[in-house]
């Protein structure tokens, strides 16, 4: 217990004095001996990121981009994941084991001819560059579709029986039903999209369309001295993730723990 509790002091302790060392003067973090505490608590680096480095309009393209990902791919992964778990069609099982064993190829290969098809079609420095590669995921598929396996097949046929249309049956049945396992994924996609930073930074040109991470990071070479005004912004790109783990936690908990109990 003492050893766990030790664990949690020392995993949170860095992240509790980026939020202190937020709210510092400047030039205070970089003092010897640091302080842990600010002496006096101010807001001008949150202030600065937003009057002085314009970081509004990315903070706005990060939470756009993310929820824009993070709805549209769950659509396209919970339909596609039911369709792998509950209809029968021609090739089926060769499909899913291809794109199951397409997992294990690195994304960055992939970067390449990714960025050569959007640029032909029109779409780099613009949000679809970014939405399009992340409105379906392998992962997403795979996670909807084992999960819906466990529904039973008896459920879906009395909703067939009462005259419910295939769409009706995902919309009313599939969609509720797998609550626990869509919050999942939605938690794992909006971080993943709100954290990126290679592929942004590769098919956003212009500083408007920078997301908050690439961002940051033309910033840290700027004002690598800048300590506090680094934490205010490194404290921007975790709090909102935090603030949506904290809100859906329990769904969250209980698509980890699905299937895990046997009964």
């Amino acid at each position: 217990m003492v050893l766990l509790v030790v664990i949690a002091v020392t995993t949170l302790l860095p992240l509790v004095w980026m939020v202190m060392a937020s709210f510092m003067p400047s030039g205070d973090a970089s003092s010897v001996p640091p302080p842990f505490f600010p002496r006096h608590v101010t807001l001008d680096q949150y202030i600065g990121l937003f009057t002085r480095l314009h970081l509004g309009r990315s903070l706005f393209n990060s939470a756009l981009l993310s929820v824009a990902v993070t709805l549209i791919s769950l659509v396209v992964n919970s339909m596609a994941g039911y369709a792998f778990a509950k209809y029968r069609f021609r090739g089926r099982a060769p499909l899913f084991k291809l794109l199951i064993a397409s997992m294990v190829i690195p994304a960055q290969v992939t970067m390449l001819p990714l960025f050569l098809l959007l640029n032909k079609m029109g779409l780099i420095n613009t949000y679809f560059g970014v939405i399009i590669p992340g409105m379906a995921s392998i992962f997403g598929i795979f996670l909807i579709r084992q999960f819906a396996m466990t529904i039973p097949d008896s459920l879906l046929e009395a909703a067939r029986m009462d005259g419910a249309s295939d769409l009706r049956i995902y919309w009313s049945v599939i969609l509720p039903l797998c609550k626990p396992i869509l919050v999942t994924l939605a938690i794992f996609t909006f971080m993943g999209t709100w954290n990126d930073f290679l592929w942004p930074l590769i098919v956003m040109t212009d500083d408007s369309m920078y997301t908050l991470p690439v961002a940051l990071a033309n910033l840290a070479g700027e004002h690598v001295q800048d300590t506090e005004l680094m934490m205010a912004g490194s404290v921007m790109t975790v709090m909102p993730v935090l603030v949506v783990f904290a809100m859906v936690q329990k769904y969250y908990l209980a698509g980890i723990m699905a299937g895990s109990v046997k009964e």
